[in-house]
């Protein structure tokens, strides 16, 4: 074999994206040494996903103090990939969900430390930045990043002030006159890999809220503010949005980051394959190994094996996912540029037991998988 590349997701609490490239590159070298492999370790624009891009892409990791899920100050990171020019920033850096510990209050938290590390690396010269949209802790709409950014927000009385999950509903007016001017200049992408509305059933509230300390009466509340903050912001930007797939990724920071900055929301596996400039490591290449933790009905609306196969199969590149489950039925995948999926688990034990095993069945799975491709002389 040629050329061999590596472009796997996490498989979540067991083993990261880059250290399965690791592993991977460590047995073809094993069994061909001569073998070139691009590793291309992938996140989904939550916790990790900074260095993902920057195992992949190389470049630096910017650290500093911003505002925490409760306004207190915190230390956070992004990435400068692309020669500076790309800013990747995961808003869960500092508005996640670990940091609030056992302290979950998802309406009274704020992303607005996401929005003081987006205007820091627009200062330092960043012209693209690629938001990744997960792992968060709040509900705020983004209104806390859309305010760090220059963004003000206005009750009935005409004062200003920063809205959270839970006051959502003051909001009477938005105004985007003192919205940081440089960002006109730069290219916002934001990563979401889901396609739920702001609010309703199916909105950021209901799905996502009990996981960050939000009971039954509060999921309600919090539902209820964020139908009438948006409804106030549609109102003000003259644009309906809160339907729009995505808008309540991170506690409706999707609708923020959309309706206050201009943000484009794309499936993350998009993103990622346009940053790292995945269509170029293509050429020449044998074989591309993807996979991730469960391939399964989720897998076919854009995620990260779907997205590489589409992509490889434009590219006449044959794609063997490695994952840790399967679930029936995949076969449109294979429709999609699939060529093959194995599982890893071996021994056909549950997870509790797999995922203590998974890095050497990983390695058993790749050998046997390039023996067999060297059978058919690839």
């Amino acid at each position: 074999m040629r050329k061999l590349v590596l472009i796997p997701d996490s498989f979540k609490g067991t083993m990261a994206s880059w250290e399965i490239c690791d592993i991977l590159e460590g047995v073809v070298k094993s069994l061909d040494p001569a073998c070139q492999v691009v590793k291309l370790p992938v996140a989904d624009g939550g916790e990790g996903s900074v260095d993902a891009f920057l195992r992949a892409m190389g470049g630096r990791r910017v650290e500093l103090r911003v505002k925490g899920p409760y306004f207190q100050e915190v230390p956070a990171f992004y990435g400068l990939v692309d020669g500076g020019r790309t800013a990747v920033v995961e808003m869960a850096a500092c508005a996640g969900l670990p940091l609030v510990g056992e302290d979950k209050r998802p309406d009274q938290t704020t992303t607005y430390g996401v929005g003081q590390l987006i205007a820091h690396a627009v200062s330092q010269g960043a012209r693209r930045v690629v938001l990744g949209l997960g792992g968060s802790a709040t509900n705020d709409m983004g209104c806390g990043m859309a305010a760090a950014l220059g963004v003000r927000f206005l009750d009935e009385t005409g004062a200003s002030f920063i809205p959270v999950g839970g006051n959502l509903s003051r909001i009477r007016r938005v105004e985007l006159d003192g919205r940081l001017a440089s960002l006109a200049q730069v290219e916002l992408v934001a990563m979401c890999d889901i396609d739920n509305p702001l609010y309703g059933p199916r909105g950021a509230a209901h799905v996502f809220a009990p996981q960050k300390g939000a009971d039954e009466a509060l999921v309600r509340r919090l539902d209820e503010q964020l139908r009438l903050g948006s409804s106030a912001v549609e109102r003000c930007l003259g644009q309906r949005l809160a339907d729009a797939p995505g808008a309540g990724a991170a506690g409706g920071m999707g609708f923020g980051a959309a309706a206050f900055l201009g943000f484009r929301l794309q499936m993350g596996i998009e993103t990622v394959l346009e940053t790292v400039g995945f269509a170029s490591q293509l050429q020449g290449a044998d074989l591309v190994i993807t996979g991730e933790g469960k391939l399964d009905s989720q897998s076919l609306r854009g995620k990260v094996v779907f997205g590489v196969a589409k992509a490889a199969k434009a590219a006449g590149v044959p794609v063997v996912a490695l994952v840790g489950d399967i679930e029936d039925p995949i076969d449109a995948m294979y429709g999609q540029g699939l060529t093959a999926a194995l599982s890893i688990n071996r021994v056909a034990v549950p997870y509790s037991k797999a995922k203590l095993r998974a890095r050497e069945d990983l390695a058993r799975t790749m050998e046997s998988l390039l023996r067999l491709l060297a059978l058919g002389g690839l």
